[in-house]
């Protein structure tokens, strides 16, 4: 008989490995573990140097965290580990988070720790370990399918999902993960805290990104990127100079506030040209997008992307989620310099390049954040995958020509949420 975690062993000989954040998420996660005779080991990582963000409301992976996981960990009889992956991380999530704003995008950096350091490090440090599983605290679930791999799914509750972050996930990593909470609530997971008596059953939930403890972003990317801050144009639609500004870093598409110009009507970032630096805005019927091209794609559907595209007549279905916090939409995918709906061929991209069409439209869709496909509009849908976005366009202009910078040229990036 297989056991809780779908596999042909007695708990107490299988080896699970519990990323442990010191989160209430991940050390109910721990505990239920150990509750059910598993063989758990806790690791926490250190990923930066905790200082400044030791003490502070919200903020994740802090010194205080490292403690909280310890506490956790001899409560409930387990061994612990710290492990010193502050350099992995400062490679593969905060220089590539500065570089990400640095070329105009808005970077997405809780993917590219799940993919990089959490999914891809810890779970062959976990394999060294002897460990058949890495289990984590994240909201989201993961089944067994008919071809014996298994599937993503989004958190049976829908305000605690994660799935938007793990899209990057493969295959091959999904055999070995395991999610406890996917099918739980956040008040259930509190509840179980009490129950195991663990001192973080009221703790806040980590908010900032967590290398960013004061919240000020641009001070981090001025830090590592010298210069990022350069001053130039904020510019209308048409190209008319409407004021200056102090560096792209300081904005994002869909931003209205902190423009420091004067206009008749409201007016919100709608593109950043890194390569002129400037800021372009717009009324806020220019947010809306119905095209973009994505980059990195990865596809944990039935198949292969290109049989499911084949299948489809060349225009596969889906439901795609452009931000962490906003629902899914009908879209439809296909290869750039395919027919669109409409009939217009769309042929100036790469070979291979994925186009999405959004059916109703998107506001403030921003290179360098996540298009995530699943296969329904709510419930507990399926992650078919996705990719990042490269570049977006509104139904009155074409897509625009891509830019050969170092995000489209340094291959599949990374990302994760911390849990």
């Amino acid at each position: 008989m297989r056991n809780s975690l779908d596999l042909d062993t007695r708990p107490a000989d299988t080896r699970v490995v519990v990323a442990m954040s010191g989160g209430v998420d991940s050390s109910v996660t721990a505990a239920l573990l150990k509750q059910e005779g598993y063989d758990v080991v806790g690791v926490t990582l250190q990923l930066y140097d905790h200082g400044a963000a030791t003490h502070r409301l919200g903020a994740c992976c802090a010194g205080q965290d490292i403690h909280d996981a310890r506490r956790v960990a001899a409560k409930i009889g387990i061994p612990h580990y710290v492990l010193d992956y502050e350099t992995r991380f400062k490679e593969a999530v905060i220089d590539r988070f500065a570089e990400s704003y640095v070329h105009g995008e808005t970077p997405v950096p809780c993917v590219d720790c799940n993919q990089s350091i959490k999914f891809r490090d810890l779970l062959g440090t976990a394999r060294e370990l002897g460990a058949q599983v890495l289990a984590t605290g994240h909201y989201v679930a993961s089944r067994a399918v008919a071809d014996g791999g298994r599937a993503l799914f989004r958190a049976r509750e829908e305000e605690r999902d994660q799935s938007y972050f793990l899209f990057a996930t493969t295959r091959e990593q999904l055999g070995i993960l395991r999610f406890p909470l996917g099918e739980r609530t956040k008040a259930e997971t509190r509840e179980l805290a009490r129950q195991f008596g663990l001192e973080v059953a009221d703790k806040h939930d980590s908010q900032d990104i967590c290398f960013v403890p004061t919240g000020r972003y641009t001070e981090v990317i001025e830090r590592l990127k010298p210069g990022a801050a350069e001053p130039g144009d904020i510019v209308d639609l048409s190209g008319r100079v409407l004021g200056h500004h102090q560096g792209i870093i300081r904005f994002t598409v869909g931003q209205r506030r902190g423009l420091g110009i004067a206009a008749g009507e409201p007016l919100y970032v709608v593109r950043l040209d890194a390569a002129t630096r400037r800021v372009v805005v717009g009324p806020r019927e220019a947010l809306r997008t119905t095209r973009m091209r994505l980059r990195d794609v990865n596809w944990i559907g039935d198949g292969t992307l290109d049989a499911a595209l084949a299948a489809a007549g060349g225009r596969l279905e889906v439901f795609v989620k452009v931000r962490s916090t906003r629902r899914p939409q009908p879209a439809w995918v296909h290869r750039a310099g395919d027919a669109r709906s409409d009939g217009v061929r769309v042929g100036d991209a790469p070979a291979g390049e994925i186009e999405v069409e959004l059916v109703d439209g998107e506001e403030g869709v921003a290179p360098g954040q996540a298009c995530v496909f699943y296969d329904a509009l709510g419930g507990q849908a399926r992650v078919l995958g996705g990719g990042f976005i490269r570049t977006a366009a509104s139904a009155a202009e074409p897509v625009p020509a891509l830019a050969e910078t170092p995000a489209a040229r340094r291959g599949p990036a990374v990302a994760g949420a911390r849990r």
